[in-house]
């Protein structure tokens, strides 16, 4: 069985997630071969897809999210996924065990003994009517269930429905209290048969493999997925790890060579390159933790350095602050990447990169 170092599988992940170079796609496109990217920071997904296609544009994705072709709903690891809309049909019906189950998770106290059927109920014919708030669930469901947790029956309606995020939020620049609405009349569509497992784990390790069978539980959030990639064995073309487990991949995905240049890359909150493998040395091999920063995204995030998550960056102003724990390297192509990071960001302004290295 071949082997695959950690900068092997860094830049695999890295040539799939269009980290390596810039591609010349369609936001959709992307979206798509993505399989989604975190968007529990409304604006980092402008900053994600800057990061990834060239010459990109931030009306290449707020129009098709006016146009609700692409959404945000809750989705893999039951966190807010920016997916196109076919994706958000399809996806809901597997992924949505996971959802409910994070739900329960946090709030099987509050909600036992309640009728959760008759919720979800009562939360689709509020919906039904028009796009709703957090605040606005709370107080419509407090009538009928006046001594249940308000929260927790918001929340229920967030985990046991398929919803959109509905814009306004979503814009860049644009704020405001999250609106949910029934993702089926949303976007005018119904809700598919679901994407079989089959077919997630394939998207899952054209988007982020060669990976393990822990990786791909870590990225959706579903268990026992041993047998599915079993069941998938033939398809597929197998590799050793630095640690001796067993990778998985498409036989044709791209796999560069390790020492194929990786130029530095600013990701925005949440990136899912750093959040969709159980291991995730092959992008943080010093074991640090991931931030996730509060606010509406689009000002903070990681930095990627030789493939590596090094830094971590932040605009105030039209400033770009880097911090790093040691020095980085090639800090000229750092700045000029920061540079093009501020015009998309904050342009027509007096722009500054700065270092803070070794805090």
């Amino acid at each position: 069985m071949e082997f695959l170092s950690p900068r092997a599988l860094n830049r695999a992940t890295l040539s799939r997630q269009l980290l390596l170079d810039r591609a010349e796609l369609p936001a959709l496109t992307a979206i798509e071969r993505l399989a989604g990217l975190q968007a529990q920071a409304p604006d980092s997904s402008y900053v994600g897809l800057w990061s990834r296609l060239r010459d990109f544009t931030v009306d290449e994705l707020a129009k098709p999210l006016a146009a609700r072709e692409v959404v945000r709903s809750t989705l893999m690891r039951g966190t807010v996924h920016l997916v196109t809309a076919a994706d958000g049909l399809a996806l809901w019906p597997t992924i949505e065990p996971v959802v409910e189950r994070g739900f329960l998770g946090h709030y099987s106290r509050e909600v036992a003994g309640l009728d959760l059927a008759a919720i979800a109920e009562a939360g689709r014919a509020l919906l039904a009517e028009r796009p709703r708030t957090r605040a606005e669930i709370r107080v419509a469901l407090a009538d009928r269930w006046p001594d249940a947790d308000p929260t927790a029956l918001a929340y229920a309606i967030q985990s046991l429905l398929p919803l959109a995020h509905v814009t306004p939020r979503g814009l860049w620049g644009q704020t405001g209290p999250a609106a949910f609405a029934l993702l089926e009349e949303w976007v005018g569509a119904p809700i598919t048969d679901g994407i079989t497992l089959d077919d997630l784990v394939l998207r899952y390790l054209e988007a982020f493999g060669p990976a393990t069978v822990r990786d791909a539980q870590v990225w959706s959030g579903l268990t026992k997925l041993k047998e599915v990639f079993e069941r998938l064995r033939p398809r597929l073309r197998t590799f050793a790890g630095a640690d001796g487990k067993e990778l998985f991949d498409l036989p044709d995905s791209p796999r560069p060579d390790p020492e194929t240049p990786a130029p530095p890359r600013f990701l925005p909150e949440y990136d899912n390159v750093l959040l969709s493998h159980a291991d995730r040395v092959r992008v943080i091999p010093d074991g640090r933790r991931v931030p996730l920063p509060p606010g509406n995204g689009g000002r903070r995030g990681t930095l990627l350095v030789d493939g590596e998550f090094l830094a971590i960056w932040a605009i105030k102003g039209a400033t770009l602050t880097i911090e790093s724990r040691t020095p980085l390297r090639d800090q000229d192509s750092i700045a000029e990447e920061g540079v093009r990071l501020l015009e998309f960001v904050v342009p027509d302004q007096n722009h500054d990169v700065r270092f803070d290295l070794g805090g």
